[in-house]
């Protein structure tokens, strides 16, 4: 799949087009001089515009707000991506209601249940980054806890290097002392015999997924006691699971965020009634001047008097490009 994207709109603007028609003829620009470049429809739906004040005030805000909630969704890719690194198994693709994340971008459908488009889109905008600035919270907390229980852990790992860890625990261990299954893994613990105490009264608040009643003595010498200690295999498993599914929630949360935005962009650039084409592009590297061409070609240049320097720095905090267009245009990095 492609890791970058296009995300761009192009106005309605020759007496007797629709959308349709220029469809057709960006889809017949891209197959004669940019074959190798998916292309395909971003539905955006008819959202409340509002004034023209509001909207301005809206396009800063969303600059700064599309940083963060990219963020938020590269960061938990990153957390998914380094635990099953952790675990020796290849990351599984992240998938949005089912369907992997680059088909939920060009398949997208807006959620009206989530984000009924009569709704003023400042509070549209204001829901999107509450829910992500929530998930990003929880996902702090669940990863503190997580870190927690894997420096117990290793803690406890560690001590295996005891001094009873210097003879042969084959012959203190036996096969029915260990469990090792789909749900559950048994580790051993060496503890300070002056501990014992301690160990006993605190082992199963090491984390919810430690078996209560699991430690067991196996050994003691003058110095150090070997216990056995049982927890739930989805120790790991539950925050990777809880982990995907917040990634699921942000993505879909970034791009509704990205229909905003063309859809402000866009009324901002080509005026009102909303009349536009938006899309999604994935050109190669060498493919791009000729996209941009046939995006420029039917475009035209009448728009682009409505360019300001300052708009140049607004794409390109939205993660868009440094140059500027005579459309609506940013890009989308899934990496």
């Amino acid at each position: 799949m492609a890791t970058r994207y296009w995300i761009v709109s192009l106005p309605v603007q020759t007496p007797g087009a629709t959308a349709t028609s220029l469809w057709s003829s960006l889809q017949d620009g891209i197959s004669r001089h940019s074959f190798d470049t998916p292309l395909y429809r971003f539905n955006v739906p008819d959202l409340r515009v509002g004034t023209l004040d509001s909207l301005l005030a809206l396009s800063d805000d969303l600059v700064k707000s599309n940083v963060f909630v990219e963020g938020v969704s590269h960061k938990i890719r990153r957390q998914i991506e380094d635990l099953e690194r952790a675990g020796g198994v290849d990351s599984g693709a992240l998938t949005v209601d089912g369907v992997p994340v680059d088909t939920y971008l060009t398949r997208f459908v807006w959620d009206e249940g989530k984000y009924p488009t009569m709704s003023p889109l400042k509070e549209i905008v204001g829901s999107i980054q509450s829910q992500v600035a929530k998930i990003e919270d929880d996902m702090k907390v669940r990863a503190a806890e997580y870190n927690n229980v894997r420096s117990q852990l290793s803690a406890i790992n560690r001590k295996q290097s005891g001094s009873v860890a210097v003879r042969d625990l084959s012959n203190l261990v036996k096969p029915e002392d260990m469990i090792s299954s789909e749900h559950l893994v048994t580790l051993l613990a060496i503890v300070p015999k002056y501990s014992q105490k301690e160990w006993l009264s605190s082992y199963e608040s090491l984390d919810t997924f430690v078996v209560p009643r699991s430690s067991k003595q196996l050994y003691e010498d003058n110095e150090y006691a070997l216990y056995t200690v049982t927890l739930f295999a989805k120790v790991v498993d539950n925050f990777k699971v809880h982990a995907r599914e917040k990634g699921f929630q942000v993505f879909s949360s970034w791009m509704h965020f990205c229909a905003v935005r063309i859809f402000v962009e866009s009324i901002l650039r080509y005026g009102l009634p909303p009349s536009f084409l938006s899309a999604v592009l994935a050109p190669s590297t060498k493919g791009e001047k000729q996209v941009r061409s046939i995006l420029e070609e039917l475009c035209g240049n009448a728009h682009s008097i409505y360019w300001k320097v300052e708009d140049d720095v607004a794409v390109a905090g939205l993660g868009g490009e440094s140059e500027v267009h005579p459309y609506v245009s940013f890009t989308v990095n899934f990496v």
